[in-house]
């Protein structure tokens, strides 16, 4: 599909795709099942847990605070790109949405929501430039989003751990931890 109505389907499929993947959690163990011995060559390498989002420092001491974006609101900006990205995280998603053009010397546009706005910002490079992490800048913010391990999973957009940095003009700063996830 094409124009207006795949746009809006692609960004409702990307929605349903990070919702899906934030509400899987894996099965837990049987509690009741007999502990089998695991040799040490065949346990896999400990994951050092997921360090919690930082609280706001710097600036005028008030709480930068990130709400999630609705569809409706991801839809009525109207971002133009073939191809997006969306930060989430285990409790929002998304935080952050970006459209771009492949190969595009065009910069890709986004939209972040702080407390109840809506805010636009933009990087240079395009699509491109997004899947690898990049520094989006709008009024006033800064918001950089830098992958932190490689891809979870194959497919064709698996979702990437990564964090998103809030840096404030007034000098405040909030790191957030969750997952990039690029695609159509």
């Amino acid at each position: 599909m094409t124009g207006h109505r795949g746009r809006h389907i692609s960004w409702i499929a990307l929605a349903a795709v990070l919702a899906l993947g934030a509400c899987s959690k894996e099965e837990a163990a049987d509690p009741a099942a007999p502990a089998t011995p695991t040799p040490v060559a065949a346990a896999p390498a400990p994951q050092a847990p997921a360090a919690p989002d930082s609280p706001t420092v710097g600036g005028d001491g008030s709480e930068i605070q990130l709400s999630q974006l609705s569809a409706d609101e991801i839809e009525a900006a109207k971002l133009p790109g073939e191809l997006g990205c969306a930060f989430s995280t285990d409790t929002a998603s998304p935080l952050l949405v970006i459209k771009g053009n492949v190969a595009a010397k065009e910069p890709s546009q986004g939209l972040v929501k702080v407390g109840d706005y809506v805010e636009r910002v933009a990087a240079p490079g395009g699509f491109n430039a997004a899947l690898k992490g990049a520094t989006y800048s709008g009024a006033g913010k800064t918001v950089r989003i830098t992958l932190t391990a490689p891809a979870e999973g194959g497919g064709e957009s698996p979702p990437i751990p990564a964090t998103l940095t809030y840096d404030r003009a007034d000098g405040a700063s909030r790191t957030f931890v969750g997952r990039w996830e690029c695609g159509p």
